[in-house]
């Protein structure tokens, strides 16, 4: 039972937001008394804080997936923005922005694993990519890997990227056509066009 409340919870909090979510709307969605989500969480905030939890381990794991699949560098990156997008469903209800807000110490640790989950991702996206001849052979690896989690993480503050002007899907695509077209060689030009090409029919 406690994982059932866990995802449902998880998948509340995305689509409506930390602080908007009440046990009370948890306990009526699921059709249980509030006694029962009780028993396995002690308060919403430790309920917050192993939602977080979980939904990290199972991005995490899902990069891994895509990771194995051995794919080009910068097609495995649209991949990974696929898969997280989806998983995150799109943070129509923009909940890092409540998390941050109203439970910042969750966001802290949350902003900490969300770093060394991407910093390992990244590393290891830039450095094969070099080896393949489609970033350039003269980067700084780990400034790239650290600017571009600074960018993808900087992109969802809502002052500076209000959602009716920059939709969050169209968001990301721009962002991640930013980052690749700062370190690709003309190889992976041709790589990028053919995506970019195929993601618009």
């Amino acid at each position: 039972m406690k994982e059932t409340i866990l995802n449902k919870a998880t998948e509340l909090f995305l689509e409506q937001g930390f602080k908007s979510v009440t046990m009370d709307d948890l306990a009526n969605e699921m059709g249980i008394s509030k006694k029962t989500i009780y028993s396995h969480f002690e308060n919403k905030t430790k309920l917050i804080e192993e939602s977080t939890s979980h939904l990290l381990n199972s991005i995490s794991a899902g990069i891994d997936d895509i990771r194995e699949l051995h794919k080009n560098p910068i097609e495995e990156l649209y991949e990974i923005k696929k898969f997280v997008m989806l998983h995150l469903k799109d943070e129509k209800s923009s909940p890092q922005y409540q998390l941050q807000k109203y439970y910042p110490k969750i966001h802290k640790i949350m902003h900490t694993r969300q770093f060394e989950i991407m910093e390992d991702c990244v590393l290891a996206n830039i450095k094969r990519g070099m080896e393949h001849g489609i970033y350039r052979e003269n980067l700084n690896i780990d400034f790239v890997a650290r600017i571009y989690f600074t960018g993808v993480t900087s992109i969802k503050d809502l002052k500076l990227f209000p959602v009716n002007r920059f939709p969050i899907r169209k968001l990301m695509d721009d962002y991640l056509e930013y980052h690749l077209r700062g370190i690709i060689t003309p190889e992976g030009r041709i790589i990028l066009h053919k995506i970019i090409n195929s993601n618009e029919k």
